[in-house]
């Protein structure tokens, strides 16, 4: 039996904009609302207004809170100051990536790790088996908070005018409570596209009107509502894997090229200490396929799952492929054989419905933004 898609409480409000609306990880949500590479130019150039409700919120709360973290996570919890965030990942036992992670530390012992919306059960699931032992409590807080994001150069502008928080002192990979347009809300110097911008997460009861209060403070600076399409090409320009595509539990944090997010200094053990260990020494000595992004000499859109060849041979496969807006050509991320993944390489090509289009190798992200 099928379940209808979860809503978020800004629902109504995307179909009053025409939302084209999707069903994404169990939840109906605005996909685009006119012309997916306006949206996109809008954040890269101005801003842009994103619903992102359907993340999955997780709150690690306990006098214990960081050393359970710091086990039951690749990173090291311990070491996130009040006020800051950390990039992380949750792994099995054999080292296969679960989830990429962002955990807040918004008070002395509160953690808030934020999932990615297919995984955020397995993710609570996970925590809550791992939490034995620990003086920490576990506690699902997915439906505690809406999440609206503003991103793109003129973020910050748009945010002077509905808050009195301060932002200049708010540094990437932040968060900080704060009013924003007159409700309660964790400001986060966070976001998926590549720009500057703010993730904002408060009570769905609220989400309505912090939406128009930022539409309406957005407007002289020529923010409009983006959808999921537009954030799935940014976060492609500016070389973020999405997991499903670049991370998978087939794959760990090293093969995936984030071997950096992987503290092995870190006090005491840790779940899948072991397997990374050993897979940090495969990618030292015998490298498997390695992470590049692929930028075409033709038009053709190469899509996940794509064979990614040279000399009528099978080198890799895509993972994630889209026009670039930014660039104005097809961009693809792919993993290949380590032999052919110097940026330059040539004679590569990616096999679509049987021709094989020719490609430039080249170094991840194919964006970045000036600062």
């Amino acid at each position: 039996m099928s379940t209808a898609p979860r809503l978020t409480a800004l629902d109504a409000l995307h179909r009053s904009l025409g939302a084209t609306m999707t069903d994404f990880a169990g939840w109906d949500m605005p996909l685009r609302y006119a012309s997916e590479r306006d949206e996109h130019n809008a954040v890269r150039t101005r801003a842009g207004l994103f619903d992102l409700s359907h993340m999955g919120e997780i709150t690690v709360t306990g006098p214990e809170a960081a050393a359970f973290l710091s086990y039951a996570l690749v990173g090291n919890i311990a070491t996130v100051g009040n006020g800051r965030a950390r990039y992380t990942m949750i792994v099995q036992e054999d080292g296969g990536i679960v989830d990429d992670l962002i955990v807040y530390r918004p008070g002395e012992t509160e953690y808030m790790v934020v999932a990615n919306a297919g995984n955020a059960q397995i993710v609570l699931d996970a925590l809550t088996g791992r939490v034995g032992g620990f003086d920490a409590e576990v506690r699902d807080d997915r439906d505690a908070y809406a999440l609206l994001a503003v991103q793109g150069p003129e973020s910050p502008a748009i945010m002077k005018a509905v808050t009195d928080a301060d932002l200049d002192g708010l540094k990437y990979y932040a968060g900080l409570p704060g009013t924003v347009a007159g409700v309660p809300a964790l400001i986060a110097r966070t976001g998926y596209t590549g720009e500057d911008g703010f993730e904002l997460f408060v009570a769905p009861e609220h989400a309505e009107q912090l939406w128009r209060a930022l539409t309406e403070a957005g407007a002289p600076h020529g923010l409009i509502p983006c959808g999921l399409s537009c954030r799935d090409t940014l976060r492609l320009e500016a070389g973020m894997p999405l997991y499903g595509h670049e991370l998978t539990t087939a794959l760990t944090p090293f093969d995936a090229g984030l071997g950096r997010v992987v503290k092995f200094e870190k006090e005491g053990d840790f779940v899948g200490r072991e397997a990374l260990k050993a897979a940090a020494e495969r990618a030292e000595t015998a490298p498997p396929r390695k992470l590049v992004g692929l930028v075409a000499e033709g038009r053709r859109v190469p899509r996940a799952g794509f064979p990614v060849v040279a000399d009528g041979k099978v080198i890799g496969e895509v993972t994630s492929g889209a026009p670039s807006p930014t660039l104005g050509k097809p961009i693809a991320m792919a993993y290949v054989d380590a032999a052919f993944a110097a940026p330059g390489t040539e004679g590569v090509g990616v096999d679509i419905r049987g021709t094989h289009e020719p490609y430039e190798v080249v170094a991840l992200p194919f964006y970045k933004r000036q600062k």
